[in-house]
């Protein structure tokens, strides 16, 4: 009888440690960044130097906008990490804990990437360019899969059309297609929605949300700011090859976004007031509007004293209304501030 209860009770001790092993290592797999670099360095043999000590995680699952100027960078950075041009010596580069430098075949397995060029085998059909792709990276045939990956992006009644014939924004849809093929754990957009039609943005945007939400993670570059603040969960502005902001959208925007007072006046004014330019008013519309600044983090907002202030000048308002700096507007005021 005791044996047996010691026996039960090692079995059950035995299950206890192997659940604590798989807890841990499902918490390690959790909050390991996906995407891990370090010290990144690119100098082309031109000289130009389009990346500087560029330090950057990507968690996994996250929506990631790089947002920056033409010739920032971003497109560098993407290209590093999928292996399409190689980093400078002394840069660090993991994706999903592996080294880029021992494991690249396995990293690239696990990459997407829809680049901002349109290169696709012209004579090659839909459906056989897509397959292809898929058996390029080792994965077995699934028609299953490729068929509702094509219904997705309103390729599939396309599927025998050959590449050449399609238009510009149908050419985009295959490039998508090609770089979910082989069910990447992490996809690449690089100006994905450049010179698209609306349709295709949206369904773009909506299959974004649709993998992030089996745990895909995405990294993206675009021009369309408002894309970045409707999608992204994280945000990094790059600028000269340099990384000058990395935040969290609604903390950016927190920290860095500034909220307008607009006040409609009831008769236009010539100039602000002498006794008004502490608060740093901004006459506009023909002197018909007064725009006040002020910090949503700041204990005081000021309001109260800016309308005491016109009370007592005698100046009357006939409406007032708030608004928020956009992403677009905050992203401007770090691109001058980092040049000064």
């Amino acid at each position: 009888m005791k044996k047996r209860v010691a026996d039960f009770t090692g079995s059950h001790r035995h299950l206890c440690n192997c659940l604590l092993f798989c807890i841990e290592l499902l918490l390690w797999y959790i909050m390991t960044a996906v995407v891990h670099l370090q010290s990144l360095h690119k100098t082309y043999a031109s000289g130009e130097q389009a990346l500087r000590d560029v330090s950057l995680e990507i968690q996994r699952g996250e929506i990631f906008a790089l947002l920056g100027p033409n010739g920032a960078g971003k497109t560098t950075l993407i290209s590093i990490v999928c292996g399409i041009v190689k980093a400078d010596p002394g840069s660090e580069i993991m994706v999903n804990g592996l080294d880029f430098k021992k494991q690249s075949r396995i990293i690239r397995k696990q990459i997407g990437l829809v680049p901002q060029e349109l290169s696709t085998d012209a004579f090659e059909s839909v459906l056989a360019t897509v397959n292809f792709s898929r058996g390029l990276f080792g994965c077995p045939p699934n028609a299953a899969f490729v068929e509702q990956l094509l219904k997705d992006l309103s390729l599939w009644d396309k599927k025998d059309a050959r590449i050449m014939t399609l238009s510009g924004g149908m050419k985009r849809r295959v490039m998508i297609a090609k770089a979910l093929a082989h069910e990447p754990e992490i996809l690449f957009l690089d100006e994905p929605t450049a010179g698209v039609d609306v349709a295709l943005r949206r369904d773009m945007w909506q299959m974004v949300r649709q993998l992030q939400s089996r745990g895909v993670t995405i990294v993206l570059t675009t021009h369309y700011i408002e894309e970045a603040e409707e999608m992204a969960d994280r945000i990094g502005v790059i600028r000269k090859g340099q990384l000058i902001v990395v935040e969290a959208k609604k903390a950016l925007m927190q920290k860095l976004g500034q909220k307008k007072l607009i006040l409609q006046l009831q008769s236009p004014l010539p100039a602000i007031p002498d006794s008004l330019r502490r608060f740093h008013l901004e006459l506009m519309d023909s002197g018909n509007q007064l725009t006040f600044h002020f910090d949503t983090q700041a204990s005081e907002t000021g309001i109260t004293d800016v309308i005491r202030a016109l009370h007592q000048e005698g100046i009357d308002f006939k409406d007032l209304h708030t608004s928020e700096s956009s992403l677009e507007e905050i992203f401007i005021n770090l691109l001058e501030e980092s040049a000064t």
